[in-house]
């Protein structure tokens, strides 16, 4: 009698204003529900090492301490720094994004509620002042999204509810 072991993807949910780097081959990164916060997926190929980060705000604004990790300005530099202990550089990251959505237009009140794009921005921002090659994104619009990432191939996919999963 032969049997097949079929070894099925661990999915890590990295929640709100939560890091997690990882180099273990059977995990998938997740990200449910971004809405105006932004999933940050990143990969070194050649450690391949991975990363995912839930960015909810733009600018810690000199905030630290506990959940410092859920602005962008903190969140894409710890992250680096994680996936450094475990093996990645800087100079062959890459990343994509998803999420920065406007989920509920204040109407009347011009930009001042444009959390997802301020998230965005900030995260697009911070990545090329590090030198980390953004190479793909889903943003903007008004659906939330899922984002993941399998750590063993790097594969990122975006989906939201009544569209097809998106490989970016």
């Amino acid at each position: 009698m032969n049997t097949i072991n079929v070894v099925e993807d661990e999915i890590v949910v990295v929640g709100l204003g939560e890091v997690t780097a990882s180099r273990d081959a059977n995990r998938t990164l997740t990200c449910l529900g971004l809405g105006s916060c932004v999933g940050l997926a990143m990969y070194d190929p050649v450690a391949r090492v991975a990363g995912m980060a839930h960015i909810v705000l733009s600018n810690s604004r000199g905030k630290s301490g506990p959940g410092s990790s859920k602005y962008a300005d903190l969140a894409v530099p710890m992250l680096i720094g994680q996936m450094q202990d475990l093996g990645a550089l800087t100079s062959r990251i890459k990343a994509k994004i998803a999420g920065g959505a406007e989920m509920s237009p204040a109407r009347g009140l011009g930009d001042m509620f444009k959390i997802g794009q301020e998230n965005v921005a900030a995260v697009k921002s911070i990545l090329a002042g590090v030198g980390a090659s953004l190479t793909g994104s889903e943003t903007g619009g008004s659906r939330g999204r899922t984002f993941r990432l399998n750590v063993g191939t790097g594969a990122a996919t975006v989906s939201s509810a009544g569209q097809d999963i998106k490989e970016l």
